[in-house]
Formats: C-alpha cells, structure tokens, sequence
C-alpha cells in the first residue's frame, strides 16, 4: 500500500482536528497541505513502523510545532475570529490541550497518543486529565439546540447542562430555530444537520449568523459529507453516535475561539 492510500482516509478527520486545534478553517487547512507536502518531500518523515494514523499526526503536530499560528498567511490581516483564537490559545494549557482532542476527538487511546506527543503513557494521561480540569474552568454561556429528535436533543440538554452551561431553548424545525433567538441570543449553537420537517439546520443557522456572531457546532451522522474542502465547510463537527468527552472538547474548543467569550470567574465579577 502507497504512503498516499494509507493515509487518505484519515485526511479529512486531520482537517477536523487542525481547525479545532486552530480555531480557524484556513489555518488548520494549510497546516495540513504544509503536513501532506513534508510527507511527500522528506518519507522519513513518515514512520511506517507505526500506524499510518499516528504516523501522519506525528508529522502534523511536528510541523505545526516548527511555525506559528498564521504565518502561513502571509499579507492578508488576521480575521476578527482567528485574532480571537490567538488570543484564547491561552484559555487552556497548549499541550494538554492537544492531548486531550487526540483522546477525545479524535479517539486515540492512551498508548497511540503517547506515540504521537513523544511521550511516555504516564505522561500522556497525565496531560489529558489536566487538560479535562482546565476545561471545566472555562467559560459559561447560554446555548440553542437546533435537533429534532428527542432522546438526542435531552441528551445534549443534559451533557451542557452539566459543563454548567444554561439551554435556552430545543428548536426541532428552521423556523422554530430562527424564531427562537429573538427573545434570548444564544452564546453557542449545537446543531443538527437534518431537521424533522426535511429542513436544513445549516440553512437555518446560517439565517442566524446572518444576524449575529456566535459560534457553532454541527452534529451529523455523515461528516465525510461535509469534510470535502468545499466551502460552505463547518469549523466543528461531531459525528452521530457522539461520544461524551468528544463533544466536551469540541464545546470548550467552539467556546475558546469565539472572541466574545469570557471566563466563568469574569463573568462572576460582573
């Protein structure tokens, strides 16, 4: 098997995590293309001892370690969201943090994300608990399901419920969705692709952005779908059946890169 077809089904899950980990889609992407193009032009690069996986996350977070954030960006100013994200890398401790979405997110049991960060297993479990009691300081604020199905819509209810977080409400339809944020404005938006009335949650949640800043995280069961480099492209995705921790991370992550966000004790002082 060629080093091209080991690795090409876990490109678009690498996206995934270069834009968690960045905050920014354009930015994740070129980490990925400087990644795929260190691949192709130094093998050795790429261990083939390992898992193809492991092998090609190992190279991602080497050359993401050897640039800054943005650099790649050359003569274009930052974006309000992506000069957010620099701003929030602070909010939680890089390398736990990094740790912690290989486990999470990603599902990298403790042993593969030990490989990957060049550390030992103690290490590596060491960095994912911290990272878990970093995140529960992180900030609070008011979110909107959009799903339509219950058992999920209550599951996630409870899941934010218990990051401390308030539900201000459970829209099931586009219409209920967009009507639903003229008496609250939510601080985070989970949801669904496909609604019950055969309506577009991404359709109704860009009618939202149309009117407001507010990050979001969309929920489907078919992410390949949507993880294809063509825009319109959501920044977090969660994949149906989601598991706990994952769509922990990626709340704390969605959360960390808005720039309006505050911490739980700022707002405490308010």
């Amino acid at each position: 098997m060629s080093v091209s077809q080991a690795i090409s089904s876990h490109i678009p899950y690498l996206r995934r995590f270069a834009r968690a980990l960045s905050g920014s889609q354009t930015s994740g992407d070129a980490y990925v293309l400087a990644t795929l193009e260190t691949i192709v032009t130094d093998p050795a690069s790429f261990q083939t001892q390992t898992d193809a996986r492991t092998a090609l996350y190992r190279v991602f977070l080497k050359v993401w370690a050897a640039a800054p954030i943005n650099d790649h960006t050359e003569g274009q100013a930052p974006v309000a969201d992506e000069a957010g994200a620099r701003r929030s890398l602070d909010a939680i401790s890089l390398r736990p943090r990094i740790a912690f979405l290989l486990s999470s997110l990603e599902g990298f049991d403790t042993g593969e994300v030990a490989k990957t960060l060049d550390c030992s297993p103690v290490e590596a479990g060491a960095l994912i608990d911290a990272a878990s009691k970093e995140i529960a300081d992180q900030i609070r604020t008011e979110v909107l399901i959009i799903e339509d199905e219950p058992f999920i819509a209550l599951d996630l209810q409870t899941l934010v419920e218990e990051l401390g977080h308030h539900v201000i409400g459970i829209a099931r339809t586009h219409k209920e969705a967009v009507k639903s944020i003229e008496t609250k404005k939510p601080g985070l938006i989970l949801a669904d692709i496909q609604l019950a009335d055969g309506s577009s949650g991404l359709e109704a949640v860009n009618q939202i952005l149309g009117n407001m800043e507010v990050p979001v995280i969309f929920i489907t069961a078919y992410p390949e779908r949507f993880l294809t480099g063509q825009p319109p492209e959501p920044a977090f995705l969660i994949t149906k059946p989601f598991g706990v921790d994952s769509l922990k991370a990626v709340i704390s992550q969605a959360l960390f890169f808005n720039r309006r966000s505050r911490r739980a004790d700022q707002e405490k002082a308010i």
